[in-house]
This record gives C-alpha cells, sequence and structure tokens, in this order.
C-alpha cells in the first residue's frame, strides 16, 4: 500500500508512520511542524514540511495513493476557546484542501482522524455512533464539520471515506507541551516528579483512555476493509476509568504517592464518556489489547522522559 499521512509527524501519526513502514508499505508523511517531530519518524518513511492547505504540494505528494490517513489538526481543547477562527480555517478549511486535491489526483479512499469530542454530554454510556452529537467546544465544532465536508466531498467524488472517533489516546511520545498537556503524561510526570496535581472539578468524571497501538491498528485496518464507505466508527479502550482512578493506577504502576490538590471551582468537563465498540468489533475486527495499567507499564519502560524521571526517586 502507497500512503500519505497528514500531521504524520505528530504523536499518533508517527507511530501510524513506523507500524506501516515496518510492514512494508510506502509511507509518506506531511507535517507543518507546529507541533511534530520529524526525528522520531523511521528513516524510510518519506517526509515533507507542508501544510494540508498548500494544493500545489499535495498533488505532488498524493500521485500513485492508495489511502490518505488524514491526522493533521490543532487539537488543544482549551486552545480553541480562545482562538475559534483559526481552528476553523486549520481544521475545516484545511480538510476541504485536502479532499479538493485528493479528487483532482483520484485517490480511492481516505481515513479520517476525528474525535470522540463531538460526542459532548450525553445521557446514555457507552456511547454509541448514531447519538446525536453535542459539540461544546471549537475544536469539537471542528471535527464534526470536517467530518461532514469528507462525507459530502466523498460522496460527491467517489472517495471512500470513513472517520474513526478516536476516544483518549495515550502512550510513549505523546507530547508534554507547558499548557494544556493531555491528561496521562501530565499526571505520570507529576507523579513521578512529587508535583501537585490539580483536579478539576471532583474527580469522578470518567474517559476512556485507548492505547497508541490499538488506535494504530484501528487506523491500518480502515485502510483496506470493506464495507465501511460513508462510517462513523468509535476507536476506544471500552473501558470507563474516572479521573481519580487514574490517578490511582499511576500512583500503584510508579509506587508514589499524589500529591492532589482538588478545584470543585473548576469544570471537569462533560461528566462520563465511554466507547461502544460493537460497530469497530463488526467492521474493523478491532479488539483493543492494551489494559490502561500496562499502557502506564509501557510509557514507564519505553518512554525515556518517564524512566528517567524514575531513575531519580
Amino acid at each position: 500500500m502507497r500512503c500519505l499521512i497528514t500531521g504524520g509527524a505528530g504523536f499518533v501519526g508517527i507511530a501510524l508512520a513506523n507500524r506501516l513502514v515496518k510492514a512494508g508499505h510506502h509511507v509518506r508523511v506531511l507535517d507543518d511542524l507546529s507541533t511534530g517531530d520529524p526525528a522520531r519518524l523511521h528513516p524510510d518513511a518519506i517526509f515533507v514540511r507542508g501544510d494540508v492547505r498548500d494544493r500545489p504540494k499535495l498533488w505532488t505528494l498524493l500521485q500513485q495513493v492508495d489511502c490518505v490517513f488524514h491526522l493533521a489538526a490543532r487539537v488543544s481543547v482549551q486552545e480553541s476557546v480562545l482562538y475559534p477562527r483559526e481552528y476553523n480555517d486549520a481544521n475545516v478549511g484545511g480538510t476541504v484542501s485536502l479532499v479538493e486535491a485528493i479528487r483532482d489526483v483520484g485517490v480511492k479512499r481516505v481515513v479520517f482522524a476525528s474525535s470522540a469530542t463531538v460526542y459532548g454530554p450525553q445521557p446514555i454510556q457507552p456511547v454509541t455512533e448514531d447519538v446525536r452529537p453535542r459539540p461544546l467546544v471549537p475544536y469539537a465544532v471542528s471535527k464534526l464539520a470536517a467530518e461532514y465536508y469528507i462525507f459530502a466531498l466523498g460522496e460527491l467524488n467517489g472517495i471512500e471515506t470513513v472517520a474513526l472517533r478516536i476516544f483518549n489516546a495515550y502512550g510513549p511520545g505523546q507530547r508534554l507541551p507547558p499548557v494544556h498537556a493531555p491528561v496521562v503524561p501530565l499526571f505520570l510526570k507529576s507523579i513521578l516528579t512529587g508535583t501537585s496535581l490539580v483536579i478539576q472539578g471532583t474527580g469522578a468524571q470518567t474517559r476512556d483512555f485507548v492505547y497508541i497501538d490499538d488506535v494504530v491498528a484501528a487506523l491500518i485496518s480502515a485502510a483496506t476493509a470493506a464495507g465501511i464507505n460513508g462510517a462513523v466508527i468509535n476507536i476506544g479502550s471500552g473501558v470507563e476509568t474516572s479521573i481519580s482512578q487514574l490517578i490511582a493506577d499511576i500512583s500503584e504502576v510508579t509506587d508514589c504517592r499524589a500529591h492532589i490538590i482538588v478545584n470543585s471551582q473548576l469544570s471537569g468537563g462533560i461528566e462520563r464518556l465511554v466507547a461502544d465498540l460493537r460497530l469497530a468489533r463488526e467492521k474493523l475486527a478491532y479488539q483493543p489489547q492494551v489494559t490502561l495499567r500496562a499502557g502506564l507499564e509501557r510509557m514507564l519502560a519505553e518512554d525515556s522522559r518517564f524512566k528517567e524521571a524514575r531513575e531519580t526517586l
């Protein structure tokens, strides 16, 4: 298979590109390096720096490509609240530009990395793909709008399309920016270094944490699976974990005590969110392999930042 991964120097993109290269596929990566790190890509992956809104560059990269994995996006929920126009431009405008180029060149399939944030608060859990989305932040709105554009343009132009709504992905190599960091690596670092953890809300709010290897397996399956054109499919672990339980699990695997500050005045976000995986099992033969505890152990063993922090204890 010959594929292009947009946003392929990001956390999920690197894991996907490296897995595909090792399996013998031809992989091209496009990334603007706003947050990506191409040094972690397999040397056989062809890396090009650029933006998905650069149509001439896309026309070149898409030649003879069988499948596009569209991962390029701005991804901070909190940042999107401050900069909704920029998120719309990058996530929605970038998607439209990409699909136009795909139409022009004649690529047959697009796998879109969407987000579980599009669901918002839902009264029934686990959440299924057919519920009405209730996106509450601009990032979620941009992902939902991108889904609609991909499906509409795909239908109009004979492009096979599928959107995977990915829940809380985590794993080795995940970025730890100074603000708005993902919860799993942030909590790991804080507990290992003895830094206080601030829990927004009560800590009872739940999420579905899915290990990066399981996400990559689903993306690869979606590139060739039959009967999924126009489908939206949940990708998670199917296990509901509270923020308090996550902290307890990290404390156990690190053998470190967590210093917790609870700020109930701040919103902890939606109360519950966990994936119903029946459609993923049916359409992609998807079965998550890595439990949360096992995933945390792998992060400690494989991520140099946490290995070093652990060794200094």
